[in-house]
C-alpha cells in the first residue's frame, strides 16, 4: 500500500541560531497528508460494516485490522473516533462485547460529570428544561418535580436558586429523584445535599428518592402527587431512549406520566436515529453524529486533558453499545425529534413552544464557551435544538397532556432575563452529609427526606 507524503519547509527558530550558525538551510519535513488518510479511514470503516452485514467475518477481520493502523497514523478527532468504532466492530465480530449489566454506574456517572464539564451538551439539556418548568409553575406556590434520571442531579441547584429568586418568595419545592437501585445510597447522599442547599438559599424542599430496575416499573401511584397544593412536572433527560429495547416499555412509561396528569413533561434526547434495524444505516448515522460530537471536544480553545479524555470515553460506551450490542442489550436507541413527536402524540401530549427567549439565552449560554463559535441554537417547530456546525446533535422539548392544551397556554407565562445564565454557570458546591441505611428489597424502594419550612431554615 502506498502511502501519500506532502513536503513542507520550515524553517528553526531564533533560539536555535546559536547552537548551529552555519546552519541557514531550511529544513525539509514529511509529513502524512492527513486528509487523504482520513477519507481512506472513512472509507475502510464503512466497507468494514459492510462486511459485518453481509456476515463476512474473513473481510471484516481484515479491515478492522486496517481501521486499527489507519487511525494510529491519523491525529485528531478522526483519529479517536475511528478508534472507537475499530473497537466496536472487533467485539461485533469476535463477539466480544460486554453486557449492559456489567457496566459500573458509579464509573458512568463519574464519566458524565466530566462530560457535564467539557462541552455544553448536558447544561444546554438542563438550562432549556429548566426554562420550561419555570415557565409552567410561573404561578404555583407548590411545585412537585419528577426526574425520571437523577444521576448527580446537576440540574437542580440552578432550578432551585431561580425559584429562591421569585418575587413574593419561593415556592416549595418537592423533587422525586428516579435512580438505579445500585445506586441506593448516592440517591439518599444527594438528597441530603439539595437539602442543604435549600437551607442555604431559603427554599422550603422535600426529597423523595425512589429506585425502580426499569422506568417501565414505575406506576402512578409512587409519587403521592397532591394536586390539590402542587404542580406537577415530569422532566426526562435522555432516559427515554433506552426503553425502546423491550417492546411495550415506552408506552408504559408515558402512560404512567400521563396518570399522574403532570402541567408539563420536557425531554431532551439526542438528535440521531441510531435504532434502525439495518446495521450498516445505523453505523453510518452513528458514524456522522460521533465525529461532530468529538469534533466539538477537540475544537475546545482551553480544555483540560482529563476532562477531554473522560468525556471522549464516555461517548466512546456508547459508539460501543450502537455498533456492538443487539437485542435488548442495544440501549442506546436514540432518534430523532421527529419520531418522538409521534411517540409523544401517540401517548396524548401536545408540544409546548418553548419560545424565542429560551432561545436567547441558550445563544448566550453558547457564547460563554470555549470554542462557542461552532455552536448553533436551532428552532425546530417550537422545539430547540444544539447543533455543532450544521450538524443538530441535541433536542430539547417539552410537552402537556391533550386534554389540557388551551387551560395551559391561557394560564402561564413568564420570561427570563441573563441571571439565568448565572444560576446556571455558579450553582454552589453541595455540603457533604451523612448516608443513611436503606431498605434493599423489592422492584421499585422509595424513601423520603421531609420537608423543610423556611420557619426552620438557618441561613
Amino acid at each position: 500500500t502506498t502511502t501519500s507524503i506532502t513536503s513542507k519547509r520550515i524553517r528553526l527558530g531564533p533560539w536555535c541560531d546559536s547552537a548551529s550558525s552555519e546552519s541557514t538551510q531550511p529544513v525539509v519535513v514529511l509529513a502524512v497528508d492527513s486528509q487523504e488518510t482520513g477519507v481512506r479511514l472513512v472509507q475502510a470503516l464503512v466497507a468494514c460494516a459492510e462486511a459485518v452485514q453481509q456476515e463476512n467475518l474473513s473481510l471484516a477481520d481484515a479491515l478492522v485490522k486496517r481501521v486499527g493502523s489507519l487511525a494510529a497514523s491519523q491525529a485528531g478527532a478522526m483519529g479517536k473516533v475511528a478508534t472507537y468504532f475499530a473497537e466496536a466492530l472487533a467485539r461485533r465480530i469476535y463477539r466480544i462485547h460486554p453486557s449492559s449489566a456489567a457496566i459500573d454506574l458509579s464509573f458512568d456517572e463519574i464519566l458524565q460529570m466530566h462530560f457535564y464539564e467539557s462541552c455544553p451538551y448536558l447544561k444546554f439539556a438542563h438550562f432549556t428544561a429548566n426554562q420550561a418548568i419555570l415557565e409552567a409553575v410561573a404561578t404555583a406556590r407548590g411545585i412537585h418535580v419528577i426526574d425520571l434520571g437523577l444521576n448527580q442531579g446537576m440540574q437542580w441547584p440552578a432550578l432551585m436558586q431561580a425559584l429562591a429568586l421569585r418575587p413574593g418568595g419561593p415556592p416549595s419545592f418537592r423533587l422525586t429523584g428516579v435512580g438505579s437501585p445500585s445506586n441506593r445510597d448516592g440517591i439518599e447522599q444527594l438528597g441530603w445535599k439539595l437539602s442543604q442547599l435549600a437551607q442555604a438559599i431559603g427554599v422550603e424542599f422535600e426529597f423523595n428518592g425512589l429506585t425502580a430496575e426499569r422506568l417501565s416499573d414505575l406506576e402512578p401511584d409512587m409519587f403521592e402527587t397532591r394536586p390539590e397544593s402542587e404542580r406537577l412536572v415530569v422532566n426526562s433527560v435522555f432516559e427515554l431512549h433506552p426503553l425502546l429495547a423491550r417492546p411495550g416499555s415506552i408506552e408504559k412509561l408515558l402512560a404512567t406520566v400521563k396518570a399522574v396528569k403532570p402541567s408539563i413533561v420536557t425531554v431532551v434526547e439526542q438528535e440521531a436515529n441510531h435504532n434502525g434495524v439495518v446495521f450498516l444505516e445505523r453505523f453510518n448515522e452513528a458514524l456522522h453524529y460521533y465525529s461532530s460530537l468529538f469534533d466539538s471536544l477537540e475544537d475546545g480553545l482551553i480544555l483540560p486533558s482529563q476532562d477531554r479524555v473522560m468525556s471522549e470515553v464516555y461517548l466512546g460506551r456508547q459508539i460501543l453499545n450502537v455498533v456492538a450490542a443487539e437485542g435488548v442489550e442495544r440501549v442506546e436507541r436514540h432518534e430523532t425529534l421527529a419520531q418522538w413527536r409521534k411517540r409523544m402524540g401517540s401517548a396524548g401530549f401536545n408540544p409546548v413552544n418553548l419560545g424565542s427567549d429560551a432561545f436567547k439565552q441558550a445563544s448566550l449560554l453558547l457564547a460563554l464557551f470555549a470554542g462557542g463559535d461552532g455552536y448553533r441554537v436551532e428552532e425546530n417547530e417550537g422545539s430547540l435544538m444544539l447543533a455543532w456546525q450544521t450538524k443538530p446533535l441535541i433536542a430539547a422539548s417539552a410537552w402537556k397532556l391533550s386534554a389540557v392544551a388551551a387551560e395551559w397556554r391561557r394560564s402561564y407565562c413568564c420570561r427570563f432575563d441573563t441571571m439565568s445564565v448565572t444560576h446556571l454557570l455558579s450553582v454552589p458546591v453541595l455540603v457533604e452529609s451523612r448516608s443513611q441505611a436503606l431498605p434493599r428489597s423489592k422492584k421499585c424502594v422509595s424513601w423520603c427526606i421531609p420537608l423543610m419550612k423556611r420557619d426552620d431554615l438557618r441561613v
